[in-house]
């Protein structure tokens, strides 16, 4: 007979800790990781009761943002480096949302939004 094993919360301290944002054009995506990009947590608008066309809010973010700072306020977490990807409207709303709780500071941003290039222009095919 299998025995049923439980979970443990890992009491690591993290001083330091990424908030990596994904916005699009119909959600957000907020995932705090440690410096070696282990994920402590993470969220979507969906379990937020932002639904359909208002998940992609600058409003939506900014709560999304409060919550995951919110949760991770156990780990001691001191300063934050913040990565964007996508483009969305809720960028300076997470930045809003990371000011009014006065947890943490933000020590770096950076902006990892791909860029298209499709490179030289190729031959054309010969007609016959």
């Amino acid at each position: 007979m299998a025995t049923k094993t439980k979970w443990k919360k890992k009491d690591t301290k993290i001083t330091t800790g990424i908030l990596h944002v994904n916005t699009s054009t119909n959600n957000t995506v907020v995932t705090l990781t440690d410096e070696q990009w282990n994920k402590i947590s993470w969220s979507w608008t969906w379990p937020m009761w932002y639904k359909n066309s208002k998940k992609s809010t600058p409003y939506a973010a900014e709560m999304l943002t409060k919550k995951i700072l919110k949760d991770a306020q156990w780990q001691w977490l001191k300063e934050i480096w913040v990565i964007f990807r996508w483009v969305g409207m809720a960028r300076d709303w997470v930045f809003k949302g990371i000011n009014e709780i006065w947890l943490v500071d933000i020590k770096y941003i950076k902006e990892m939004t791909p860029i298209q290039f499709g490179g030289c222009k190729g031959k054309r095919p010969k007609r016959n």
